[in-house]
């Protein structure tokens, strides 16, 4: 998709049609063809990868490990609902080509320290490099398990560093770093998706009761129990999390606005793109974006665009993520429980943090063979390299998207392109402080990084829905804002995260108060 560099003239987009608030107006434009579809695949399959890494390969299999499918209608819901907030992400820069942070700095300044903020605190946690890490140290030496169900692995903290380095050189070295994440995460994810579903239709052919149990629990919402028994593992907060991670989670949602301005959808068509201080040529790109006249053939194309965006996003990342949670899940069920549904003998030694997954890889091995075992853990470290990868990327794009359009706007010095490398190191730092800490005798596993950070994304996810629901229903004009139901949906969405980021929250309030 071709890239404009003229960026428009003068003419101002009155403050009835969209109010301007902290930033200058937008300018008109007229809204670009329509591309084909064909030609829109790549934004969804990005945030799909980033899905991929913690909900999907460790937080619901092991939710499935500890109390089955009591729980997994609400993941269904959760990626459903991950899918209407991705929209209405998308149609704020569909309309403006602006991000979506962007528009939420129009409406309040003071929010983008708060994003800001919720965008550094969880990822620079380096959840996604350790796991990784763990499951390379256990194809090279097979980890220590002790009676209580703990593991030591060796090497673990410095092939992390190394991994964290790994993915800024290749995300530094790409001309432009949109057609490099693109490129990275479509084989990743494609990868991925072959091996889990070749290895899910293996175990699962020659066990029905299986995709009995989890339609019946689905269909049932768990019922009786609704949601699994909380003990120390189990907690509201993993809960919150996992909900978050059934899609990307967090604010990498977020980053889904990103990426379509620089895929050139819409009306981020006229915004420009990243590119590389040291491979690529700098081009012109702006913060405040751009909006169409209301004239039926703007309409017309406007149509098009909506439909094919939600199009390619259903199938690129609803469907991708839907698939490999029920695929996953159904492979923790097989390896953990026998067909009458009870826990197989020596499964509960797997309890301890990402445990479950050695036990997992530990059952293929028994079952299908010790290639199954290898090819498992070679996923699991494709999948959270993916995830790393795509974290750092798009957690850089929207801090350096917030400091330049709230504090930067007007200073040369500081391009995207050099603030993006600038946040980008910093993060990579930053997470590989933390993993040093390690040395010092702070030893935190990998699991327990993902429900901290998880946890986080969210709470989050509840004060940015929010954000849409205003923005979209009374920022845009009448012609490309949400209808009823949209309005409807993103209520829910509110209302979802909500409720169990109160959980979460008065549970760890309780807790406090009750010393422990």
């Amino acid at each position: 998709m071709s890239h404009s560099t003229q960026l428009g003239d003068n003419s101002l987009v009155p403050a009835e049609v969209i109010p301007p608030g902290n930033l200058p107006p937008l300018k008109w434009q007229n809204l670009p063809e329509p591309v084909p579809l064909t030609h829109m695949i790549g934004p969804s399959l990005i945030l799909a990868g980033l899905a991929l890494g913690s909900g999907e390969y460790i937080l619901w299999p092991y939710i499935v490990y500890k109390s089955k499918f009591v729980f997994f209608w609400a993941c269904l819901v959760g990626v459903a609902t991950q899918y209407f907030i991705n929209m209405e992400i998308t149609r704020w820069t569909l309309a403006t080509g602006e991000s979506a942070i962007t528009g939420f700095i129009r409406m309040n300044k003071f929010l983008a320290v708060v994003f800001l903020a919720f965008n550094i605190l969880p990822w620079i946690i380096p959840a996604w490099a350790k796991g990784a890490a763990e499951l390379i140290s256990w194809l090279i030496w097979e980890p220590t398990f002790t009676a209580e169900g703990k593991f030591t692995s060796p090497y673990v903290t410095p092939m992390a560093i190394a991994s964290l380095f790994i993915c800024g050189v290749i995300l530094t070295l790409g001309p432009v770093i949109y057609e490099t994440i693109e490129r990275v995460q479509m084989f990743l994810v494609t990868t991925i998706m072959v091996i889990v579903v070749g290895l899910a239709v293996w175990l699962v052919s020659a066990r029905f009761d299986a995709v009995v149990q989890i339609v019946t629990s689905t269909a049932t919402l768990g019922a009786p129990q609704f949601t699994p028994p909380l003990d120390a593992d189990i907690t509201p907060a993993l809960l919150l999390g996992a909900l978050a991670f059934a899609g990307a989670g967090g604010t990498l949602n977020l980053g889904q606005s990103n990426y379509v301005k620089e895929k050139g959808y819409g009306m981020g068509h006229y915004i420009g793109r990243i590119t590389s201080p040291i491979t690529g040529k700098e081009e012109p790109t702006t913060e405040v974006g751009y909006h169409f006249p209301p004239t039926d053939e703007n309409l017309a194309r406007w149509r098009v665009w909506w439909r094919r965006a939600g199009t390619e996003h259903f199938v690129n990342f609803f469907l991708t993520c839907v698939i490999c949670l029920v695929l996953l899940a159904l492979i923790s069920y097989v390896l953990f429980y026998d067909a009458s549904g009870e826990r197989m003998a020596g499964a509960e030694q797997y309890r301890e943090g990402l445990g479950f997954v050695w036990g997992e890889a530990q059952s293929l091995a028994r079952v299908i063979g010790p290639f199954a075992k290898t090819l498992f853990l070679i996923v699991g470290v494709a999948i959270l390299f993916t995830t790393e990868f795509g974290v750092l990327d798009a957690a850089t794009r929207i801090s350096c998207d917030i400091l330049k359009v709230a504090w930067l706007r007007e200073n040369a010095t500081w391009s995207a392109s050099r603030l993006y490398y600038f946040c980008l190191w910093g993060m990579i730092l930053m997470a590989s402080g933390i993993l040093l800490l390690e040395m010092a005798g702070v030893n935190v596993g990998a699991f327990a990084l993902f429900k901290l950070t998880s946890a986080m994304n969210g709470a989050v996810m509840f004060l940015y829905c929010a954000a849409l629901l205003y923005m979209n229903t009374f920022r845009l004009p009448p012609a490309v804002r949400m209808n009823r139901w949209r309005q409807a949906a993103m209520v829910w969405a509110v209302l979802f995260f909500g409720f169990f980021a109160g959980w979460a929250a008065w549970n760890a309030a309780a807790g406090l108060f009750a010393g422990k």
